[in-house]
């Protein structure tokens, strides 16, 4: 991942981190999803990325929209 970039969320589910991701966008947020789930077993993580002057912002809005904020232990 490019230098700018803060992993704010992890997912296990790839709708939810879609719909999150879309909705982020919608406010004016850019937002990239790196899947590291296994194809076949789908297992592992999805990982959401923002920009590092929109952590505040993407966080407020995915509070909003009513998951957990952003959680150091996500990060790991």
């Amino acid at each position: 991942m490019e230098k700018g970039w803060i992993k704010i969320k992890s997912y296990n589910n790839a709708i939810e981190s879609e719909i999150v991701k879309q909705m982020l966008e919608e406010n004016g947020v850019e937002a990239v999803l790196l899947n590291k789930q296994d194809s076949s077993y789908l297992f592992g993580k999805i990982e959401l990325y923002v920009r590092q002057e929109h952590v505040q912002q993407a966080e407020t809005l995915i509070g909003d929209y009513g998951t957990t904020s952003y959680n150091p232990e996500d990060v790991n």
